[in-house]
């Protein structure tokens, strides 16, 4: 969101010693955070207001004209300029030699600099809005015509910035940090915060009371009470849409990030970014008898502005008149309702829909706007007494002669003061610093809470625009307290422990390893997912949606499934990272949500079983080598994290498994999970093309740890060892267990290095390389000695893998 400080200054007074990089600070250590302090004006260097004083045509083009011009310096200048609106007296923009504008709008930035145009000199530029920045300000479709500053107030020589009020600072504040903030979604709100932190005062906005003029009543039907909290709608007449809105409005609306476009709908712009109320205006005369606020009725579509239609469902919310819906509400206008060039009357809404009704609506239609942001942060009711004295007033400002023929109201739920309680003593054990009751009082009284204190116990009351779900237990008043003073003013104290034993968390460890293991030695990275999976990943893996648990409040009606299996997840990032890769490697360690057998968690609940699993997968354009590197990594997993040995066979095939290129992973006897190419057929359905992907997935809570090393001991060798290396040839069937088991008990020491497929190996055969310690607890073994126990190791691997030495 874009913060003006000089719409900021019109709610509060900084004070002179005050600079704007402090405030970015101290907002960004108490409240948001400031990504960026820009100086609007900053571009306009060397871009000033002039007069024409003569024009003259030029003697070598007959689209130029020579005019001399006043810059406010000691004598005019000429200046060639081809504007086809040029005349005597016209105040005008110009480029001073070393300014940057745009040229005829487009493209980068260029310098300006003295130079001759068709043989006559020409010191500067008189510019047409785009090319300097101002073609909100002043639209024209005609790039020859230049900016006629008419009778703005200014004198040559004088910043542009200045004359138009661009010359301000804009605070650019990431929105992630609003999120929890829907108070702030609005400069008013800004102001406010600014006023708190620095205990100033702030000017409070100008409310008009309707109920009390006595007008006419508009009907204003609410049907979804759930889903919209108050409507309020205001009949305008005598006002006229080709009206343009004066420059400070322009200028207001653009430094805050929108681009003007006429009067009507700037003035509901102007008020959502100052109180953060969404408003919206329809042609009074489109509107049939009555708003009426339901729920769409299944096959019930919405024309749009642009034509296009909208296909509604049961769930959206749709503001209607007497016939026909009108617009999406909170989200979209429709094209009945929109404003055109003749209209001269209006009915603007002002009203507070529920949070999760935007997003879940927003996110079906893929629709994301400034209104619709708004209030899926949640806006109190109260708000929308803000909106309406607001637009008036600026209304008034803009159409003089307007009048307001009839208001409705409909105000089914009214946002209730959040009250919380909280101790004296619960505040200074956490703050680490007592304050008094008075410091408290003040404190929280600066942001909008009416406290009261008995006896070291406080009752605060939350004000309106912090009460929908901001503030709501006794740990947001410490965090008020806390932030308001900032957090870094708070001295370091020393925590008192009590230091315990550490106990091994062998999950942890084990887990730990892992991730090390696929991440440094395999070159994976790891992915997180988000439990909830997209219907079409699930089906696409084989898996009955019906099969996994369902959300009572999913995110998205598509994300109501809690993940059964990993493999959906996997086939998600691939698709998403293909966008950027051509092959790449991915492993995810998470639970997964089983039916069946529950964990009860209290008498009144249950909860799934969550196993812990990993999966993994290669993607890339060799599917067999893919395979077979993947079960190598398998392979060497329970050597690296001390685990028993795991096997392979052929017992359950995977729903999202190739016909012949799996098995399955075996802890013991038992089944755990499986290696695999993904079908053609759960790739189709998940979107992906032309690639393979070699995937494995296993029940980590079914691995078997070995003995804990640190509770075994060995003394070291009396006698060195000597260390061998072996490359063996072996068919793809044998494992690293079979190599293992078959010679273990003739070294003292056995590692796997690598394993090897080229074209220097033969079909079907694979290179396994390890490396060996042997030695005697009687005594150094000699060379004839080392020579024996290593022929007897080869032979032992000949007879029990088939192994055959290789000569390299």
């Amino acid at each position: 969101m874009q913060v003006s400080m000089n719409w900021v200054r019109r709610y509060v007074d900084l004070p002179e010693e005050l600079s704007l990089d402090q405030i970015a600070y101290d907002l960004t250590m108490r409240t948001v955070e400031v990504e960026e302090v820009i100086d609007t004006g900053k571009k306009f260097e060397n871009i000033i207001a002039a007069k024409i004083l003569e024009v003259k045509p030029h003697p070598n083009a007959d689209k130029l004209r020579i005019c001399m011009v006043d810059i406010g310096e000691a004598e005019p200048v000429q200046i060639v300029c081809g504007g086809t609106n040029l005349y005597a007296g016209e105040n005008v923009v110009v480029c001073k030699p070393g300014a940057m504008v745009v040229w005829h709008g487009e493209g980068e930035p260029v310098k300006i600099k003295e130079t001759k145009m068709r043989g006559e000199y020409s010191y500067g530029m008189i510019c047409a809005p785009a090319e300097v920045y101002l073609d909100g300000l002043f639209p024209t479709e005609d790039d020859a015509i230049i900016v006629d500053l008419g009778d703005m107030p200014c004198t040559p020589g004088q910043n542009i910035a200045e004359v138009v009020g661009m010359d301000d600072v804009v605070l650019d504040i990431d929105n992630k940090s609003l999120t929890n903030r829907p108070d702030l979604w609005g400069q008013y709100g800004i102001a406010r915060e600014i006023s708190a932190i620095y205990d100033l005062p702030l000017r409070p906005l100008e409310q008009e009371d309707l109920k009390a003029a006595n007008l006419p009543s508009f009907p204003v039907e609410i049907e979804a009470k759930d889903k919209c909290y108050r409507y309020a709608a205001v009949e305008i007449q005598n006002v006229d849409a080709k009206t343009e809105s004066p420059l400070w409005m322009k200028t207001s609306l653009i430094n805050a990030g929108m681009r003007p476009i006429n009067a009507i709908v700037d003035i509901t712009n102007y008020v959502m970014l100052a109180v953060g109320q969404p408003t919206h205006a329809f042609d009074r005369t489109h509107v049939v008898d009555k708003i009426v606020v339901r729920n769409a009725v299944k096959g019930e579509e919405l024309t749009l502005l642009d034509g296009n239609e909208l296909d509604l469902t049961e769930g959206d919310l749709v503001i209607c008149d007497a016939e026909e819906p009108m617009a999406l509400a909170g989200i979209r206008g429709g094209r009945k309702d929109s404003i055109l060039p003749e209209t001269t009357s209006v009915l603007l809404e002002v009203a507070t829909f529920t949070a999760q009704t935007i997003r879940k609506t927003g996110k079906r239609f893929d629709e994301k706007t400034d209104a619709s942001i708004r209030y899926e942060k949640g806006i109190d009711t109260e708000r929308v007494d803000l909106g309406i004295s607001m637009a008036l007033s600026l209304f008034r400002q803009i159409f003089p002669s307007m009048e307001v023929t009839a208001y409705g109201d409909n105000y089914p739920v009214k946002t209730e003061r959040a009250v919380v309680e909280v101790t004296q003593d619960f505040l200074d054990s956490r703050l680490g610093k007592v304050f008094t009751e008075e410091e408290v009082t003040a404190l929280l009284t600066r942001l909008g809470f009416d406290v009261t204190c008995e006896n070291g116990n406080y009752t605060c009351v939350a004000p309106t625009w912090r009460s929908t779900g901001d503030i709501s237990i006794k740990d947001d008043i410490l965090d008020e307290i806390a932030r308001i003073l900032s957090f870094d003013s708070f001295e370091a104290q020393p925590l008192t422990i009590t230091f315990e034993h550490p106990v091994h968390q062998l999950k942890e460890s084990v887990d730990r390893k892992l991730r090390e293991f696929l991440a440094f030695r395999c070159g994976f990275n790891e992915v997180f997912t988000y439990p909830w999976v997209d219907e079409k990943y699930i089906t696409a893996s084989g898996i009955d949606p019906a099969d996994c648990i369902r959300l009572a409040t999913p995110p998205a009606p598509e994300l109501a499934s809690l993940r059964r299996s990993l493999i959906p997840g996997l086939l998600e990032t691939t698709v998403k990272n293909l966008r950027y890769f051509d092959s790449f490697r991915v492993f995810e360690l998470a639970e997964v949500f089983h039916r069946g057998v529950y964990h009860e968690s209290s008498e009144d609940e249950t909860l799934p079983l969550q196993p812990h699993y990993l999966t993994g997968g290669i993607v890339g354009d060799d599917g067999k080598a893919q395979f077979f590197e993947v079960k190598g990594i398998i392979e060497s997993i329970p050597r690296f994290c001390h685990l028993a040995p795991l096997s392979f066979g052929q017992a359950e095939k995977p729903s999202w498994a190739d016909d012949e290129a799996w098995l399955n992973i075996l802890s013991g006897k038992e089944v755990i999970g499986a290696i695999a190419l993904v079908s053609v057929q759960a790739m189709s359905a998940a979107g992906i093309r032309r690639k393979q992907i070699a995937a494995f997935e296993f029940n980590m809570d079914k691995l078997e740890p070995l003995a804990s090393r640190s509770n075994t001991f060995e003394h070291l060798p009396q006698f060195p060892l000597v260390e061998e290396d072996l490359s063996l040839l072996v068919d793809e069937n044998v494992t690293w267990k079979d190599i293992h088991d078959a010679i273990c008990h003739h070294v003292k020491e056995l590692h796997f290095v690598e394993e090897y497929r080229g074209k220097q190996i033969p079909a079907g055969k694979k290179s396994v390389m390890l490396n060996l310690k042997i030695g005697s607890d009687k005594g150094t073994l000699k060379a004839k000695q080392i020579e024996k126990q290593m022929a007897k190791i080869v032979k032992t691997l000949e007879n029990k893998c088939g192994a055959i030495l290789r000569e390299e």
